[in-house]
């Protein structure tokens, strides 16, 4: 998934510069009905997790990320989204206890405000949610060292706030942040020691295409 959500953005930032060429001033955004969008995100967990009684703190990073939507006409979307792993490390009072990577998906409504060939487009979306996480790794040395851990998949509501900005007929920059709420069970060797509560803010720019 990571290799083909890359390949994807890069193919989109190669192909802009020929698209902007080819649109004109009398063109008109109105009417499209499909768009993707490839860009990069930071993923930002919010909350934390409790692991045996005691709190740790996670942090996220950059990633590629990757949209399809469907719009039923020149405001209301329907948005499939999904990114990169992003690594989350997992950090106590004494330091690093392990690793995970998180991987969300997810399907939402959207309504963008305003005509179509508008510069500016706000939008706002709601939908659902999953992270699946794998590759979870004790830190060699802490006070997970040895033992087996699992991370149980996150699902839960997504919300979403953004703007578009119209480059053309056929192309738009977009800024948006997305929240994820939801939480998961921790196991050590097979059993339940802790939940996690990541709830990440998941915020990100990219370039558009739509047709």
């Amino acid at each position: 998934m990571k290799r083909h959500l890359t390949l994807a953005l890069l193919g989109t930032l190669a192909v802009a510069p020929c698209a902007f060429a080819q649109d004109t001033n009398g063109s008109s955004a109105s009417g499209k009905r499909f768009a993707v969008v490839g860009g990069v995100a930071l993923n930002k967990p919010t909350g934390n997790a409790s692991i045996a009684g005691t709190r740790a703190d996670l942090d996220g990073e950059a990633t590629s990320t990757l949209g399809a939507s469907w719009f039923v006409n020149d405001n209301v979307a329907v948005e499939a989204w999904g990114a990169d792993k992003a690594g989350y490390r997992v950090r106590t009072a004494n330091g690093k206890v392990a690793s995970v990577d998180a991987q969300p998906y997810a399907l939402s409504g959207q309504y963008h405000f305003g005509t179509a060939d508008k510069t500016v487009r706000p939008f706002v979306g709601l939908g659902y949610y999953q992270m699946n996480y794998d590759n979870e790794t004790a830190q060699a040395g802490g006070a997970l060292a040895g033992q087996r851990i699992g991370v149980e998949t996150a699902k839960g509501a997504m919300g979403t706030v953004g703007a578009d900005v119209t480059l053309g007929e056929h192309w738009f920059a977009r800024g948006d942040v997305r929240y994820l709420h939801g939480k998961s069970d921790i196991s050590v060797n097979g059993a339940k020691v802790g939940e996690a509560k990541a709830n990440p803010v998941v915020v990100g720019v990219g370039l558009g295409a739509r047709w």
